[in-house]
């Protein structure tokens, strides 16, 4: 949620979120430890590509990238049909656009059907995960940090769990649950479920709910044109780089909000269905509305942590209910947000962010599901953050989750082939200190991992 302004940092959740859907319900490679049989290239030979159908796969990708938009016919001569059904052409040639300066480094790892390498954008490094079908076919492509951590070791047990979990940060809420029948979520295993913590990004689920409740009572679409203003161009996103007046249908703002968390998105979706709408959904589906009314856009919590800090943090945090409406009225809407930095150390974790429990995440998945339809589900699926659940045993995975400087948050629905659905909910964060982000965000999808395991067999 903080804000980022490294271009190439930037543009990895967008790539990595987007282009590891399609493969083929495995974790992206940075959450595997390589196995020990891999054939890594010597020095001598690290640039060179092999003469295999994934290394000729590697060379037209090299190619292509330089020069979108890809036609078409292209596309589905190299990508897998079960890839192209995740990621459509016109999002890929969104992403290829993006990836100014693309060129292989070198090759790190070298199997018969895959290949991983570091490959320079923007002048930074990053690792490229390239894998192919059965039919020569891409069916994996992976934009990481070059620096992300191998993948953390799934659990066996909730004490397991309970002890990993608290390693992560001093704060920590923790909700594995099943949604019966009659949309309720059953607690299965918990830690202090119904305490309200820092949610960071995981607040747009609430959003997208005030937006389909307004779909489903005929008064908004799918396809219903937004036009992007000034206003709501918060960075950082897709939506951020186009110009005022750019229109675009509900159901891409709604996708790029969740999947990659998209700010300007957010709050275009906020200003169509209005603040009120939202705060009535948090009503709803949440037992600590009271902390978000009212209910912060991303530009508000921006200039909050970002503008004439901490002076416009403090006031604000110091008023109640209605006086802080009015703050964020005369006060915070006046301030600008040009030239805000991104700040590197906690600032109002406890005070200035959006409130939950993990069982107010657990009832916000229910409400979703009970509003199920085939768009949301479309993007509610778009990013399952690298989990890697085997989409045979769990053909849904929904997930949203969030990020600031002192937290990090994660939660995700799956239904099972039986047609069971689970939700598995972890909130941690320090007011005090920073944490790495990248190992966080690996142990806490382990740790998710496992626990959807142990939900199975329950």
């Amino acid at each position: 949620m903080h804000i980022r302004p490294r271009p190439a940092r930037a543009l990895i959740p967008l790539v990595a979120a987007t282009l590891a859907l399609a493969a083929c319900g495995a974790a992206p490679e940075r959450q595997r430890a390589a196995p020990s049989s891999t054939a890594t290239a010597s020095p001598a030979a690290q640039a060179a590509i092999p003469a295999t159908p994934v290394g000729d796969q590697l060379r037209w990708f090299l190619a292509a990238a330089a020069k979108p938009p890809i036609p078409e016919d292209q596309l589905t001569a190299h990508l897998s049909a079960g890839f192209l059904s995740q990621v459509p052409p016109d999002k890929l040639n969104e992403l290829f656009g993006r990836l100014s300066e693309l060129r292989l480094d070198r090759l790190t790892e070298v199997k018969p059907t895959s290949l991983v390498g570091r490959v320079m954008v923007d002048g930074e490094p990053l690792t490229l995960s390239i894998a192919v079908d059965s039919a020569g076919k891409i069916d994996k492509l992976l934009l990481s940090a070059a620096d992300q951590p191998s993948a953390a070791p799934m659990p066996a047990s909730w004490d397991e769990i309970d002890t990993r979990l608290r390693a992560v940060a001093p704060d920590v809420g923790f909700l594995a649950a099943e949604i019966t029948a009659d949309g309720s979520c059953r607690p299965v295993h918990a830690i202090s479920p119904a305490v309200a913590r820092p949610t960071g990004s995981l607040f747009k689920l609430y959003v997208l709910g005030a937006v389909a409740e307004r779909i489903r009572a005929g008064k908004l679409s799918w396809d219903t044109p937004l036009t992007i203003t000034d206003r709501v161009r918060i960075p950082p996103g897709v939506l951020y780089e186009k110009p005022a007046g750019s229109v675009v249908p509900l159901r891409e703002a709604a996708k790029l909000m969740i999947s990659i968390s998209d700010n300007a998105a957010t709050d275009l979706l906020m200003e169509k269905v209005g603040r009120a709408a939202v705060e009535a959904q948090v009503r709803r589906w949440s037992t600590h509305a009271s902390l978000n009314i009212p209910f912060l856009t991303t530009r508000e919590f921006v200039l909050l942590k970002a503008a004439d800090y901490p002076r416009l943090a403090d006031t604000y945090a110091g008023l109640k209910g209605e006086q802080r409406r009015r703050f964020l009225e005369t006060t915070v809407a006046q301030a600008s947000l040009e030239g805000l930095k991104e700040w590197t150390e906690p600032r109002h974790v406890t005070s200035v962010e959006w409130f939950g429990s993990p069982s107010d995440v657990c009832r916000a998945y229910a409400g979703l599901a009970k509003l199920d339809s085939e768009p949301l589900n479309k993007v509610m699926s778009a990013n399952d953050a690298g989990l890697g659940l085997d989409r045979e045993r769990w053909p849904t995975v929904w997930y949203k989750g969030g990020s600031e400087v002192g937290l990090l948050t994660m939660g995700f629905l799956a239904r099972s082939a039986e047609g069971r659905t689970y939700v598995v909910t972890a909130l941690t964060s320090n007011p005090r200190a920073a944490y790495d982000e990248a190992r966080a965000a690996n142990e806490l999808l382990a740790l998710i991992r496992g626990s959807f395991t142990l939900l199975a067999g329950s």
